[in-house]
């Protein structure tokens, strides 16, 4: 690991002063990343500034006809939230699937989502729901948010400060995790919302993605027969040594077959 100087920000304000000082500088929220990755020597910034203690960034609470939660709020908050579990069951859900009670109890959403990995489970929320991502600097819709592996439409030193999550009508997620790792080699969120269906695929390509002609299909027939013979595109899956990219899409298929039947409503479903 490389020498740098650990920032305690007194405020969002102060982080942003701080980034906006040191060029060479990184955040880290709950640190399940940027920790292995300065371990490894992969990065090496000149200060790690930690929002991940700024209690303004972290809580739940009902906005409305949606679901605001803050950056530095931990996967195992949303897991156990009234507020969640009541609104939107199926966040609360594949929060309690990430990763392990340790990453649980110290990784947040804000981390997740900025570092966007492409097998991560909580950018198929953001973008199946149609989430909002508020930064310190402006709102970014869900469908501009995430640009492909590890990439965001966040600028240099643009801080995330939390999402806004539009409750749906009913919702669900599946996925078939990496037996080591618990990451998805493909999950599969499904949301009906009044403006209709959003389905969103990650970790079976490099980085999350909708459905589109999976939205169609359910659009005007919503059940898991109405996935036959639904298209998938060829060149938004990946092939490693885990799986051909065959494998993955036929993952795909099954993973939103079985979100279909088990979506969750306003109360909490097993």
């Amino acid at each position: 690991m490389y020498d740098f100087e650990y920032v305690r920000p007194a405020s969002l304000a102060d982080a942003a002063a701080r980034m906006a000082a040191s060029p060479e500088a990184r955040l880290m929220s709950g640190g399940m990343t940027l920790i292995p990755t300065l371990k490894q020597r992969l990065a090496q910034p000149t200060h790690v500034v930690h929002v991940g203690v700024l209690d303004e960034l972290r809580g739940i609470c009902r906005d409305g006809d949606a679901i605001a939660v803050g950056a530095a709020t931990t996967h195992e908050t949303v897991a156990g939230s009234a507020e969640v579990v009541s609104a939107i069951p199926a966040l609360a859900c594949l929060a309690a699937g990430i990763g392990d009670p340790q990453v649980r109890h110290m990784g947040t959403i804000g981390g997740s989502i900025a570092n966007n990995d492409p097998a991560a489970d909580y950018p198929a929320a953001v973008l199946g729901l149609g989430a909002t991502v508020l930064t310190d600097r402006r709102s970014i819709a869900a469908d501009d948010f995430f640009r492909g592996l590890f990439d965001t439409a966040l600028e240099e030193g643009e801080i995330i400060r939390g999402v806004r999550f539009p409750v749906p009508l009913a919702a669900g997620y599946t996925k078939f995790p990496h037996p080591a790792t618990g990451y998805a080699m493909a999950g599969v969120f499904i949301a009906r919302t009044p403006g209709g269906v959003r389905v969103a695929v990650t970790g079976a390509g490099n980085g999350v993605f909708r459905w589109t002609q999976a939205e169609a299909a359910l659009g005007a027939a919503f059940s898991p027969q109405a996935l036959r013979g639904v298209a998938l595109e060829a060149d938004r899956f990946s092939a490693d040594i885990h799986g051909s990219r065959d494998y993955r899409m036929q993952l795909a298929r099954v993973m939103a077959e079985r979100t279909l039947g088990m979506m969750h409503t306003g109360a909490k479903a097993g």
